[in-house]
Order: structure tokens, then sequence, then C-alpha cells
């Protein structure tokens, strides 16, 4: 099989829906190899009947146990891991510091940062000594929330902004074996990105917000409302070696937010 990611063996981790398996079907479209770190059984055997060639690690990904896991499965099956993607996320529904009420705050944060950062800590630690070996990338999910107002309650983007900071601080730490990127998407058509269990959320998804494709087409310059695979396709480039140059860059597939007037 040919492709920009042809030979290449990839960890993914959160790929069970939106953005992450979209990267997923990316990846194997591209000629990688994979095995997928996700926590939701159903997912995982979603996941196994459209890709049985993809070795399925059901887990935890904010703890160590499971990213160890899934990076032995790498291992054993694949023979090594050139790429390491993180798509893990939950959301907090626009909610400022006014809003949260001092007796869940303590909980509301150690959900929000253990999953959206210590994650992705956990996920390139474990699998640091495989990419080390052969000169890998990682690919950290950033998010448009990171670099604009507005877009994330108070734990939301602050939780991103760590994250575009791991991207700058492991870019600099593990040249120049390996190479770490983010990719900063902006809203997402179809996304199963859900609310925190500390706040009474863990039943809301972004994807239900009533008048969604319209509301992020008008957000953006480019007038489109963008989906997990519009994404996708950033993960790959920076996988590739087509990015080999690059590192401690960010890919803003946002709409164009930036140069919003």
């Amino acid at each position: 099989m040919s492709g920009w990611l042809a030979g290449r063996r990839a960890l993914v981790v959160g790929a069970g829906s939106g953005i992450g398996r979209a990267v997923l079907d990316a990846f194997v479209q591209e000629g990688a190899a994979a095995v997928v770190l996700e926590l939701d059984p159903r997912k995982c055997d979603a996941i196994r009947q459209e890709h049985p060639e993809v070795r399925v690690v059901v887990g935890d990904a904010t703890t160590r146990a499971a990213n160890e896991a899934a990076v032995a499965e790498a291992s054993e099956h694949l023979g090594g891991l050139d790429v390491l993607v993180n798509c893990v996320g939950i959301f907090d529904f626009y909610r400022g510091l006014g809003d949260l009420d001092v007796a869940v705050l303590d909980a509301a944060f150690d959900e929000m940062f253990r999953t959206n950062v210590k994650s992705h800590l956990h996920s390139v630690k474990a699998a640091l000594p495989l990419l080390q070996h052969g000169g890998g990338s990682v690919v950290l999910t950033e998010s448009t929330s990171a670099y604009y107002p507005g877009r994330g309650g108070v734990l939301y983007v602050s939780s991103k902004f760590a994250v575009r900071g791991l991207v700058t601080a492991l870019a600099h730490e593990l040249a120049p074996k390996v190479r770490v990127n983010g990719v900063a998407p902006g809203g997402t058509l179809g996304t199963d990105l859900r609310g925190l269990r500390a706040l009474g959320l863990e039943g809301q998804r972004l994807a239900d917000a009533p008048g969604r494709e319209a509301e992020l087409a008008a957000r953006v310059p480019l007038d489109v409302a963008l989906s997990g695979r519009d994404h996708a396709w950033s993960y790959v480039f920076l996988a590739s070696e087509r990015s080999r140059g690059v590192t401690g860059s960010v890919v803003h597939s946002d709409g164009g937010v930036g140069v919003k007037g």
C-alpha cells in the first residue's frame, strides 16, 4: 500500500469518535499500521468491525497502565512505533469562573486537567522509548481555544493552553530524536466531545447543539463547518516525513478565525 504514511507505525489515543476516529481512518487510508487506545468498549467494537487490521486496547488514557499497555501492544504487534497521536478531551460548556460553585471547583479542575493534559503526558511518557529508537513524531491536540477567548469556559481554555505548552516544552526537550507538534482544530461537526462529570454535564455532547453547522460556518472567514476528517489531514502531514523539518509548531485547522476582523 502506498500513501503519505506507508510503513509508519502509529498509536492513536482517543480514536473512538470525532477527530480521533477521523485521524485513525485517515492514517489507515494513508498506509499506516495502527494501534488504538480507547475508553469506550462500544467504540472499540466499532473500530474492530471496520478496521480488523487495527489492534485495539480498551483503557483509560489518563492512567499510566493503559498507556503502557497500548505501547506494549504496538511493540509486540507492530515491532515499534513511529507516530503517537493523542486526541483525548472533555469540555466544560463555556462555564466561567463565576459559574463554578466553589464546592465543585477542585473536582472539576482535576477532571479537566487529568483528561485534557495528564493523558497527553502519560501517552508521551509511555511511548517515548519506542519513539526515540527510530526518530518518531508526536502530534497533540490543542484547540482554537488555546489562542482565542470565548471558545470554551475557564477550565477548558486553560487546559488547552497547557497542551500548547506541552508542545513547546516537549519539542525542545525531545529534539533531535523526536518531533512534537500540535493541531488546533476549530469547532467540529459530529464530535462526541462531552461535558465534565463533576459539573453534571457528562450527558451533554457538543455536537447536539441546535443549529451547530450554521453557527460554526458563521464564526469563520472561510464560511465552512469543518468535520473531523477535515482536521485529520493536518495530523497526517505532521506524522509524515513531509514534515520532517517541523517541530514545536501547530497547524490551525480553524477556518481562518485568526484573520477575522
